[in-house]
């Protein structure tokens, strides 16, 4: 349903009881792009059966959460200039749970992450967890694009949107596009791109190893410059004859405390 609301050809789409995991419906395919939102830290995807699982290339996901066994999953179907984009918890950026860092790193080292995106929170009308964007890509050196097998581009839009009521916030075009843009303009042999201090940053594979093969964007894109208005003399100046103004205030508060405590009769 969702892809037919899209106009996207739906023919290939498999109806399976079992699960992609317990029954992998397209064993054989080998695709250019894939495009998946699967369900964050699945618990019950029957990873006690698929231990010795020939997706598994880059280390045995948990029994428990199926964050990694859903990446291992894109990443074996994709092509050899393959692509993926997918959203996952961002807990997934972080977490060293059962092997999951490990496998993170080997994933990091054998050149497969592209670009990771902090997603703001209440985008999604099911969860209120935190999500990110992943971007995989099989051959990161192609001559279509510039080489950017030695670094990852973060991104940090945690700031961008709107709410619509309180539970909810959208993406605007513009900060789609602004992020679209951002993404490209790293990427294209004659794109145009810049860091900005707390939005995006070309880090290096150097460096994410410095930071143990984290993936949160944040730790990367640093903090925001912002204009220093601060005016001392001015700030100062209302500070005084506001402490001014609390002293008079106290004086009178005082005189009326004495007053009333005169009033009580501790003999009655």
């Amino acid at each position: 349903m969702n892809l037919a609301i899209r106009g996207i050809d739906s023919s290939q789409v498999k109806w399976n009881n079992e699960g992609s995991f317990l029954n992998n419906a397209h064993k054989d395919l080998k695709t250019d792009y894939i495009i998946a939102n699967p369900p964050f830290n699945v618990s019950d995807y029957s990873g006690d059966l698929l231990k010795k699982d020939g997706r598994w290339q880059y280390g045995t996901p948990p029994t428990g959460n199926a964050n990694y066994a859903w990446i291992q999953h894109f990443i074996y179907h994709l092509a050899p200039n393959g692509q993926a984009g997918f959203v996952l918890a961002k807990g997934s950026l972080t977490s060293n749970t059962s092997g999951e860092g490990d496998i993170r790193k080997n994933l990091i080292e054998a050149g497969l992450v592209d670009c990771i995106v902090n997603l703001p929170a209440k985008l999604f009308l099911n969860t209120q967890i935190p999500a990110s964007l992943w971007f995989m890509s099989r051959n990161r050196s192609h001559k279509k694009y510039r080489d950017k097998t030695k670094e990852i581009l973060f991104i940090d839009a945690r700031k961008m949107g709107h709410l619509i009521n309180r539970r909810t916030r959208i993406l605007s075009k513009d900060d789609i596009k602004l992020i679209v843009n951002t993404y490209h303009g790293w990427q294209n042999i004659d794109g145009i791109y810049e860091d900005i201090k707390g939005f995006c940053n070309a880090a290096s594979i150097d460096r994410i190893k410095e930071l143990d093969y984290v993936l949160t964007p944040g730790r990367y894109v640093g903090l925001a410059d912002e204009k220093d208005d601060f005016n001392f003399i001015e700030r100062f100046t209302n500070l005084k004859a506001e402490f001014a103004e609390q002293l008079k205030e106290e004086t009178i508060l005082n005189k009326r405390i004495s007053a009333n405590l005169k009033k009580i009769n501790i003999n009655e």
